[in-house]
């Protein structure tokens, strides 16, 4: 059975519970992948800004270049629509 990621992003927007909602991911992820979670978002957050460059991305987080390179990648791979979006979603 292929897992549905709607029915993670159902499972999370019904919870209105911030305390809830964080015991949640400590149930579904490991500490490994929630802090995936959270270096790929503070990358993104730090390319789209524009601010700093990749090094300095690298060296602020504690994240790897490659880890860096894939979401710059990413990126560049994005329509400027897509672009506007995910700033919006996440620098705002």
């Amino acid at each position: 059975m292929r897992a549905e990621w709607g029915l993670v992003l159902e499972k999370v927007v019904t919870h209105h519970d911030h305390k809830a909602l964080i015991e949640l991911f400590e149930l579904l992820l490991t500490e490994d992948e929630r802090s995936a979670i959270a270096s790929r978002l503070k990358v993104f957050q730090a390319l789209l800004s524009g601010q700093l460059s990749q090094r300095q991305i690298a060296g602020e987080f504690q994240i790897s270049i490659a880890t860096i390179t894939r979401c710059s990648n990413y990126l560049k791979n994005m329509t400027d629509e897509q672009r506007a979006k995910i700033k919006l979603l996440i620098l705002e």
